[in-house]
């Protein structure tokens, strides 16, 4: 994959993304669509929309047999140390309903919808059955850490307990999403219903890949809908310090500690490997960061300009990483 390609992807990639939220924010410019209708569809998109689609995602997986362990533990070592220096620069965040939606950003990236497409230009089939199996393991870590974060920072400080936090987590629509895919995932293999009538009838399947089909378009042009380009001076410090973290600090923890480990020998990661982890730590943050800071009572508005401006920058830092990675030969 030569360099052009690999830039071509990448603005393919995030282009859409950027379209659709601008997109909206011409519809609510136009009047066409209005602050109830955002409401509203923000609610279908958080408690249906999402849920389904990471629910199919996992549910597409064939087998979690075949797992990278050093992978999958190396992928949640990272997490950690993003976490902890997302926690140090919410120390640098003046306003308390803003600390979560920096804190989430540094840790969290758009890896279902970006990261898996990528993951497979860089390496193919073998790229997305790696990332298919990381996506299992981290999407789950990804959400609970999310409503963990929004929860202590959004809201009231007097109504924050443990049974609070716990229920918000086994209440969130998208951890049930995940959850109940990944015990289809691995109830599959004990129930055989391929030779049997139930197998000729899809039209549950096919339900479900139109919701999931519905989510990202439309959780776009409601974050598009909701966005202020006036309010960007306000926020300038906070979009330049998540940015920052996410699309620069995510590659240079992520991708350069397995460099620097497989060099030293203590992992062995493949090219495959190496494919997987660059679409999981140098995506932009989720779309449905912005849906959970809104709905979760954090500051949903700077939510939302931190997916607009990570999705926009990282079609540089992405070609940036892609190129190193392969220049070094560990693509």
């Amino acid at each position: 994959m030569n360099t052009v390609s690999i830039f071509i992807f990448s603005f393919n990639a995030i282009m859409p993304l950027i379209l659709l939220i601008l997109l909206g924010y011409w519809l609510k410019r136009i009047q066409f669509i209005n602050k109830e209708f955002l409401k509203y569809a923000n609610k279908l998109v958080f408690h249906l929309s999402l849920p389904v689609l990471l629910f199919k995602n996992i549910t597409d997986i064939e087998s979690l047999q075949e797992i990278s362990w050093d992978a999958v533990g190396f992928s949640m070592g990272v997490i950690v140390l993003l976490v902890l220096l997302g926690i140090l620069m919410t120390l640098f965040v003046p306003e308390r309903k803003q600390k979560g939606v920096v804190l989430q950003c540094v840790f969290r990236s758009n890896f279902a919808l970006i990261g898996v497409p990528l993951a497979e230009l860089i390496a193919g089939a073998e790229g997305v059955r790696i990332a298919a199996i990381l996506s299992a393991f981290t999407i789950p870590v990804y959400n609970i850490l999310a409503v963990v974060v929004l929860s202590v920072y959004g809201g009231k400080t007097s109504d924050l307990s443990a049974k609070k936090i716990l229920l918000g987590i086994v209440k969130n629509p998208l951890i049930i999403g995940v959850v109940s895919g990944i015990l289809v995932v691995l109830v599959r293999p004990y129930v055989h219903l391929e030779n049997t009538i139930f197998a000729r009838f899809t039209f549950v399947q096919t339900t479900i890949a139109y919701i999931a089909k519905t989510a990202t378009p439309l959780a776009l042009l409601v974050l598009g809908g909701q966005f202020e380009f006036q309010k960007i001076a306000g926020y300038r410090k906070q979009i330049m310090m998540a940015t920052v973290g996410r699309i620069i600090m995510g590659p240079v923890i992520g991708i350069g500690s397995a460099a620097l480990l497989t060099s030293l020998g203590v992992f062995s990661f493949d090219a495959a490997t190496f494919a997987a982890l660059i679409a999981l730590f140098g995506t932009p943050v989720a779309v449905s960061s912005a849906i959970m800071a809104e709905a979760m009572d954090n500051d949903g508005q700077l939510a939302g300009q931190l997916v607009v401006w990570t999705s926009l920058f990282s079609v540089f830092t992405l070609f940036l990483t892609i190129f190193l990675c392969k220049g070094f030969g560990f693509l």
